[in-house]
């Protein structure tokens, strides 16, 4: 193989990684199958009886779904989510839950669950959709170019992540960083509600539409639905929530960054006004 094969490989190698490709298939079908169709003729009666039938084995039924064994629809899984989370009665054992829970697929294919960073006991906490590939390899939410970035906005008001809690709705990394699908995103949110609901935040910031529109459940998109507040009840109790751009898109369209700065001002203005 000469220097260039070479080195294309390992880009394509290095693609397919980054894809989430993580099984070899063979380049024509396999029927493996057929064999279990073909009994031996020389086999005794007695003896064929002792093995289990085929076709008695294709109508058993299936055992049922467990949050830990992977649901066998999206519905079962959204149902098992919520019995799951509701049985947390830390940020701790939400985090082991969601650690053996089976139910999202997502968690086949990324490195380890990125669940939180920063201080559960902080008055704001921040939610985006979903970590990606520095997040998925270090195990923290916002850890690379756009978590360097939301770092900046917050020092800008005074805040690090001493004093706020930051965390995504999904806690998997989809496969290529690609859009997470509804199902999924339904699948997890029971999981970040109780998050948010453990973590008490006094203020919840929605980073981009896909979190606004899933936490607040409004329609429009992130630019009419930006620098607005909205009542976001906890399960516990009602608190101030609002929606801003995400890191990610500012760093795509900085021009959209003086809008972020005033919402990150409504922000400051909201943690400094006296608790009720």
């Amino acid at each position: 193989m000469t220097p260039e094969h070479a080195r294309a490989a390992q880009e394509l190698l290095a693609f397919y990684a980054e894809a989430g490709v993580d099984a070899l298939l063979g380049e024509s079908p396999a029927d493996r199958l057929s064999a279990a169709q073909i009994e031996p003729a020389s086999v005794p009666e007695p003896a064929r009886r002792a093995e289990p039938d085929v076709a008695e084995a294709r109508i058993a039924p299936a055992p049922r779904a467990s949050p830990e064994s992977g649901p066998a629809t999206p519905e079962i899984a959204v149902m098992a989510a919520r019995e799951a989370a509701r049985s947390a009665a830390s940020l701790d054992e939400l985090r082991g839950i969601l650690a053996k829970f089976e139910g999202c697929a997502l968690r086949t294919t990324a490195k380890q669950l990125v669940f939180a960073d920063g201080n559960p006991q902080g008055r704001v906490m921040f939610v985006g959709e979903a970590p990606g590939r520095e997040e998925d390899l270090e195990g923290l939410p916002f850890v690379g170019r756009s978590g360097k970035l939301l770092d900046l906005m917050m020092t800008a008001i005074g805040l690090d992540r001493t004093g706020a809690y930051v965390a995504n709705i999904i806690p998997w990394r989809p496969p290529g960083n690609r859009t997470p699908t509804p199902q999924e995103s339904q699948i997890c949110l029971p999981f970040i509600l109780r998050q948010i609901e453990l973590a008490n935040p006094d203020v919840l910031v929605c980073l981009g539409g896909p979190s606004s529109q899933t936490l607040l459940g409004v329609k429009e998109g992130i630019k009419r639905t930006r620098g607005r507040w909205f009542n976001f009840h906890t399960g516990t109790r009602e608190i101030r929530a609002i929606a801003t751009f995400h890191p990610a898109y500012l760093l795509r369209s900085p021009l959209e960054k003086r809008f972020a700065w005033r919402d990150f001002l409504a922000i400051k203005k909201a943690l400094d006004e006296p608790q009720a």
